[in-house]
């Protein structure tokens, strides 16, 4: 019998994990650039420690405040992984906290992303395991359900899905569907090295701007003397 709300999905499709990999030096903003500027999770979801994101998603939906499922979704976990909580953006109770983060840093889980409040801010930021999360608080979690695991979410204002590549540094996170994640790594590399030679003519010849004159005289910029 089917409980919608309240069921976990064990089958992930993760992609390669040297298509994963190669994400690893290319900035957030490079790659959101080459995803028409619309792919990154919301600026409230903002880093809790310095250690790097890269992973597949194993998604989460919880109810507000409660982190049952989360429970089962670190168990089920592979190395690699990024773990995706929906928590609804409720800042009342932190969805995970100092032991459980300990527990999936064992396990080589890759990252934690809420939608959510965490604490133990403290202990997170000399952490390996990689943190996100919207806010902070000292109010601990509920167990009690119901939630789903690997459907998709919303998270930070975007739909994530299990098996999506999850990239995230100090600017933000940004979530690739797989089948185009080679085209956008293509592109992304593309773009790393052609803002490296935009920074070197601004150290020595300068910058070369004549295309803002003229976008602006196209679209009709009043110019007063």
């Amino acid at each position: 019998m089917s409980n919608a709300g309240f069921r976990i999905n064990n089958k992930v499709e993760r992609a390669p994990r040297a298509l994963v990999d190669a994400f690893k030096f290319i900035p957030v903003a490079n790659i959101a650039d080459n995803m028409n500027r619309r792919a990154c999770l919301d600026a409230r979801i903002r880093p809790m420690n310095g250690a790097a994101l890269l992973g597949t998603a194993i998604t989460l939906k919880t109810s507000p405040g409660d982190n049952l499922l989360l429970y089962a979704a670190i168990a089920m976990a592979m190395p690699g992984d990024v773990i995706v909580v929906d928590a609804q953006g409720d800042l009342s109770n932190a969805i995970v906290g100092e032991l459980m983060l300990t527990w999936a840093q064992k396990k080589e889980i890759a990252g934690i992303v809420v939608d959510g409040a965490v604490r133990d801010a403290s202990a997170i930021k000399t952490m390996a395991i990689s943190v996100y999360a919207a806010g902070v608080t000292p109010n601990g979690p509920f167990k009690n359900g119901p939630g789903e695991i690997n459907i998709p979410i919303s998270c930070g204002g975007q739909v994530i899905r299990p098996g999506d590549i999850i990239v995230g540094d100090e600017d933000g996170i940004v979530a690739i569907d797989p089948r185009d994640a080679p085209d956008i790594l293509e592109k992304a590399k593309a773009t790393v090295i052609k803002e490296a030679g935009i920074v070197a003519d601004i150290q020595g010849n300068g910058w070369d701007l004549g295309w803002v004159e003229k976008a602006l005289q196209d679209k009709g910029c009043e110019f007063i003397a």
